[in-house]
């Protein structure tokens, strides 16, 4: 799919399906098909493929084609099935307009052109709207970063709460940690990403004619935000560490009571099962057989047997 918009006195317009192409300031390629890419690339660009995006090498990622400037971030989104996936995105900044090209579908993509006007750089020329783009997109990741801070709140009540949690409930934290701390790990390289793709942005600045001494403040603000949230990403970390140390602890404790209990229960049935043993053995002359209430006898003895060791047990506060 492609979505074209065009400036406007109130913000950034979007272009119609059939509308032209070179009347667009920003265009943004979703998924798109062989006879889109056709269309764009029409306009003097390469658009790359999923492949190209997902390269590794920095010189895949952030590298200059001409007088395109191609920056690629690996955003959080939505993929085809409305599920949270990460996936790269690649900017092309070409001297007449921004172009954007993705396989997935982060939310700033979807709001920014509504809040275009609103925005610190505005959307006067490609670099404005490209520094707009990336202020939402650190906003977003943000709301996400503290999302979790709010899920890790719960999971801290879940673990210090009285009475103490059921096993299956530290369990289901256990597993809500782990993925929480997925999500911190994948946050934090977008935001690496997204701090490499502003300094490479900021060294076309440099070599610009017409410097532009607003943008460079936005972008020294930009990075600034992108180094703060790492180290809340840090922070949030440390915290899911610290909150599986403690439910970890809790599944041990559990455990240990339970094993307590059972080597108690076990501990009390030794005394009876001696004297049945004693009493069972196939020896013609055992002392005692021939009473008449022997039986009784031996019952009390494992009856008392075992009601002494659960005192034992009890003054020992083993149970």
């Amino acid at each position: 799919m492609i979505f074209a918009y065009r400036p406007t006195e109130t913000g950034l317009e979007r272009l119609p399906v059939d509308g032209d192409l070179s009347e667009a300031l920003w265009i943004d390629l979703l998924s798109p098909q062989p006879a889109q890419v056709e269309a764009v690339e029409a306009l003097g660009i390469s658009v790359p493929t999923l492949a190209d995006m997902q390269e590794i090498e920095v010189s895949n990622r952030l590298y200059r084609d001409g007088d395109t400037e191609v920056l690629t971030t690996v955003l959080p989104g939505l993929d085809r099935n409305k599920e949270p996936s990460f996936g790269p995105v690649a900017f092309l900044i070409t001297p007449e307009r921004l172009f954007s090209v993705r396989y997935h579908t982060p939310r700033p993509f979807e709001t920014f052109a509504a809040h275009a006007a609103q925005s610190s750089a505005g959307y006067a020329g490609r670099r404005r709207v490209f520094l707009s783009l990336i202020e939402e997109i650190i906003a977003r990741i943000a709301d996400l970063l503290e999302g979790v801070g709010v899920a890790l709140d719960q999971q801290s009540h879940i673990a210090f709460r009285d009475p103490e949690p059921r096993g299956d409930e530290l369990a289901d934290a256990l597993r809500a940690l782990g993925k929480q701390s997925e999500q911190v790990a994948k946050y934090r390289h977008a935001l690496l990403t997204v701090e490499r793709a502003l300094s490479s942005f900021g060294l076309g600045l440099v070599d610009d004619k017409d410097k532009d001494k607003v943008l460079n403040g936005i972008l020294k603000a930009q990075v600034k935000d992108c180094q703060a949230l790492t180290v809340h990403g840090d922070f949030l970390s440390g915290r899911i560490a610290q909150l599986t140390d403690v439910t970890l602890g809790l599944i041990n404790l559990e455990q240990s009571d339970t094993s307590r209990v059972l080597s108690v229960v076990a501990v009390l049935f030794l005394p009876p099962t001696l004297v049945a043993s004693v009493y069972g053995m196939n020896f013609p002359f055992i002392p005692g057989l021939d009473r008449p209430h022997g039986y009784l006898i031996a019952t009390a003895l494992m009856l008392g047997s075992a009601l002494g060791t659960y005192l034992l047990s009890k003054w020992k506060n083993w149970l």
